[in-house]
């Protein structure tokens, strides 16, 4: 960020801050990018100074900042998803345990940066969670327990963008979620991402959008709180159609990074469009026809407890065709290096003619990098290829 701009030393959720920032430089188009900006109500914050802003209300972000209340949201406005049950403390959770079949998945209810879910195979696991949770491992968003039904199928995030009235689909990725080969360990924010994804065929998108993405839309907007931004809709292709598994008021990461890659329409108007409620008049994406690929590099550790300030070299090189490293979590060192933070720290991503080139450009670009402290998953893109 700091050769593209001038960097600041304001923090997502310092409300005020910002709204100062953006007057101070006659922004003329504010866009949030992290969660927890929107639950903090910054696009709420700017509304009031009249600064166009492509992010959700605090209230609309609920879709993302609470599970139960997205749960409670399906169940009205009649989205798919799985079976749940939300609990207030560690007794009721394992009792309603028996509601379920293994595996169980246990969420925290609010915003964990991606980790606040375990899939837990048998009961004691779950039980552990469920301490975990209640017992701050998750923070403030430990508060309740979403217990939830496993869904059998192949998982693919899916975006749109909304103004408040107009909606649009906005392409299409696979995320993979655990942090090791072969979907093994813990979930993460995610370890790696591919765009476009077989998944998504022309029935499921179609399914998709008439399912989940336009009833949530107008379902928010009748509960008083039009979307405008972009929704991230993470769901399951299922025997019985796509189901809901979240939703996310954001682009994502790494999601956003193959999605990037891939898109050959300026993004700009988009954003500006959905800020200022002309989503209408813009004409569909041009995407190209390349294939992306995303391979995370994250601090040994993560998505535990893992040591910041690491130092990552060979970034300085050409790292291949088609390469692109965004940096997630970095910092510089007083001499100018390049300092990992204590998780995820880079996205390595590439294009190619097809997901092979793509992913074989990527892991190329992540074998010269030089970070000892490092580890990345090694099979992105793994289900797309065994078809």
């Amino acid at each position: 960020m700091a050769g593209l701009g001038e960097v600041r030393p304001v923090k997502a959720t310092e409300v005020a801050q910002l709204v100062a920032l953006a007057q101070e430089i006659a922004a003329d188009l504010v866009v949030i990018g992290p969660e927890v900006a929107i639950e903090a109500g910054l696009a709420d914050a700017l509304s009031l100074a009249a600064i166009p802003c492509f992010g959700a209300s605090a209230a609309a972000g609920r879709l993302e900042s609470s599970k139960a209340f997205t749960k409670a949201f399906c169940d009205r406005h009649h989205l798919p998803t799985s079976a749940y049950r939300v609990c207030e403390d560690a007794a009721s959770a394992k009792a309603a345990l028996s509601e379920f079949k293994a595996p169980f998945v246990v969420k925290a209810d609010g915003l964990a940066a991606g980790k606040g879910v375990v899939i837990a195979q048998d009961q004691s696991a779950a039980e552990a969670a469920i301490d975990d949770v209640f017992g701050g491992a998750f923070g403030g968003a430990g508060a309740r327990v979403v217990l939830e039904e496993f869904l059998e199928g192949e998982i693919g995030s899916l975006f749109a963008l909304s103004d408040g009235k107009t909606s649009m689909l906005f392409g299409w990725a696979q995320d993979h979620k655990r942090a090791f080969d072969g979907d093994e360990g813990p979930n993460t924010g995610g370890m790696g991402t591919y765009s476009p994804a077989p998944v998504f065929t022309l029935d499921l998108v179609e399914q998709a959008r008439t399912r989940l993405v336009e009833p949530a839309f107008r379902g928010i907007a009748a509960e008083g709180a039009p979307y405008r931004g972009v929704l991230f809709v993470e769901l399951m292709s299922t025997r019985h159609g796509p189901k809901l598994v979240e939703f996310n008021a954001r682009f994502g990461d790494p999601e956003c990074q193959v999605l990037m890659l891939r898109l050959e329409s300026d993004i700009v108007p988009y954003l500006e469009a959905c800020a200022k409620g002309r989503l209408h008049e813009m004409p569909q994406p041009k995407w190209s026809a390349d294939d992306a690929v995303c391979v995370v590099m994250a601090t040994e550790g993560y998505p535990g407890p893992a040591q910041a300030g690491s130092v990552i070299g060979g970034l300085d090189q050409d790292l291949g065709p088609g390469v692109v490293v965004f940096h997630a979590a970095t910092s510089f060192g007083a001499d100018g290096s390049i300092l990992a933070g204590a998780g995820r720290a880079l996205n390595v991503c590439a294009t190619g003619a097809d997901l092979l080139e793509a992913r074989e450009r990527a892991y190329g670009a992540v074998a010269l990098i030089d970070w000892p402290q490092g580890f990345h998953r090694t099979d992105i893109g793994w289900r797309a290829l065994a078809r």
